[in-house]
């Protein structure tokens, strides 16, 4: 079992290396994907140009909505080998996340807003040999994060309210990035909410690294034009140094 579970320790932070070599890096969200045929959808977004994919996982509790659980995080892993970025919008992270990574999760990220103890969280997220990030709404003092910068991978700007997609993005996500990124230049950001071809390019110059992108790429009739024309206004952005 040791042995079994080293193993499986060394995949996933493989896995979270390619996530970091992938950056800057365009992560589609599937929470709004046809999950009547998901496999197909995840062979077009992979057709587009995707590397990696973002799971948005909600309770109805921490947030007003109610998304999927582990049976969808296992089926994507049994049909994709890209690394399966976990966004655990719940009020108790731990309570799931062994559970999520026996699922699939290469990197789970919790919110601060949900919980007491930030850094027991990731360490223990961490032990499970994934990935940990910690993600943070638009309302919530950016000095709340200072406790637990040290133990995380990843930290994820929300620029807008976690809860529900087609929001609009709010421009105070940039200015987060840009002092996170002063100030810790090695740690690996990640945006999400409301990122299009108008936002993608000043979060990109902002310093962020991953693009969580939902409706401009599914509502697209076209997953590979929609990627191409993201990709294009993120990498002619002037991004920040890492």
């Amino acid at each position: 079992m040791v042995s079994i579970l080293v193993g499986m320790d060394l995949m996933n932070r493989a896995k979270l290396d390619s996530i970091r070599n992938a950056g800057p890096a365009i992560l589609p969200s599937v929470l709004n994907c046809d999950f009547g045929d998901l496999m197909a959808e995840v062979d077009r977004l992979r057709q587009a140009g995707a590397e990696i994919l973002h799971l948005d996982v909600m309770d109805g509790h921490f947030v007003p909505n109610l998304t999927f659980g582990m049976p969808i995080v296992e089926g994507l892993r049994r049909h994709t080998d890209m690394p399966l970025d976990v966004h655990l919008m719940i009020s108790d992270p731990l309570a799931y996340a062994k559970p999520m990574v026996e699922a699939g999760a290469d990197l789970l990220t919790f919110h601060i807003e949900a919980v007491s103890d930030p850094v027991d969280v990731a360490n223990k997220i961490r032990d499970l040999g994934v990935g940990v990030g910690v993600a943070i709404n638009p309302a919530t003092p950016l000095s709340s994060l200072d406790v637990c910068l040290g133990s995380v991978d990843m930290v994820l700007v929300m620029s807008v309210q976690a809860g529900f997609g087609g929001q609009s993005f709010n421009p105070v996500a940039l200015e987060r990035i840009r002092e996170l990124r002063s100030r810790y230049p090695d740690l690996l950001l990640e945006i999400d909410g409301g990122i299009n071809t108008e936002t993608i390019g000043p979060a990109r110059e902002a310093g962020c690294d991953l693009f969580v992108v939902g409706s401009a790429i599914i509502s697209s009739d076209d997953y590979t034009a929609a990627v191409s024309e993201l990709s294009d206004a993120m990498m002619s952005a002037n991004g920040g140094a890492r």
